[in-house]
């Protein structure tokens, strides 16, 4: 069955390669493109969308959401910027009309990947930190990625006592703390998206280090979520819940 994709921010920079990588797949069918003041719940309807993928921006993507889930549609969202009451709304939503769809941080398989084994290593290193860097368009600090891995590590690691020894000479010198966990952003021209994780031990540290070259590195993971989705009757949030 070929699965009919609707692209919401398809002239952005993410939306772009989306709409081009489903042109070249036979098991999609691109049935149409929104954009800024494009009216998304109309055009789910006229083009009869079994999915929806919307890379906007974070001022609109709850909104978009809800549209998208109200038309009958299957989300696929990778904008970054939805807060965890937003998310759980979205979910109940879903799960009241038994809708599948994804809200993915990050669709770089490799970066799924990189927080997976993360997640194994913090019982064994508790202490932890995350550098995240990033070009200098991205809108958001700490990008959703970054904010994800922190929630879930300190989830994971449970109570942790910080060091108090430490004396910050200049406010932010040690970055935000997500959960517990601190989190510094970059923003530089020529970066794309890329995500360190350090955990320190006893005179040993461990890094995972994840890069992501070209957005293209992104598009294999779209086009999983777009054919899972498929078979999925509740709104996940995270591109691992849909890698075997």
């Amino acid at each position: 069955m070929t699965i009919r994709v609707l692209v919401n921010g398809a002239l952005g920079r993410m939306g772009t390669e989306v709409v081009q990588v489903l042109k070249d797949n036979s098991q999609f069918n691109l049935v149409g493109t929104c954009g800024k003041g494009d009216d998304l719940s109309k055009a789910i309807q006229q083009s009869q969308a079994d999915v929806v993928v919307d890379f906007t921006n974070a001022n609109v993507v709850f909104e978009n959401s809800q549209k998208i889930l109200a038309a009958g549609a299957r989300p696929v969202i990778g904008t970054t910027g939805l807060m965890p009451p937003q998310i759980k709304q979205l979910q109940a939503m879903a799960a009241k009309q038994k809708i599948g769809g994804i809200i993915a941080p990050n669709f770089s398989l490799g970066g799924v990947l990189m927080m997976k084994y993360a997640t194994q290593w913090i019982k064994y290193f508790p202490n932890v930190e995350i550098i995240e860097l990033h070009h200098d368009g991205k809108l958001e600090a700490p990008s959703g990625t970054a904010m994800r891995t922190a929630q879930t590590l300190s989830a994971l690691r449970g109570q942790h006592a910080e060091s108090k020894s430490e004396r910050v000479l200049v406010e932010g010198a040690r970055g935000a703390t997500v959960e517990g966990i601190h989190v510094h952003s970059i923003r530089l021209p020529g970066l794309v998206a890329h995500q360190e994780i350090i955990f320190g031990g006893v005179d040993e540290t461990l890094t995972v280090r994840h890069d992501s070259i070209h957005r293209r590195c992104f598009m294999p993971g779209v086009l999983l979520a777009c054919e899972k989705v498929m078979s999925l009757n509740e709104l996940v949030y995270g591109l691992e819940h849909i890698i075997e």
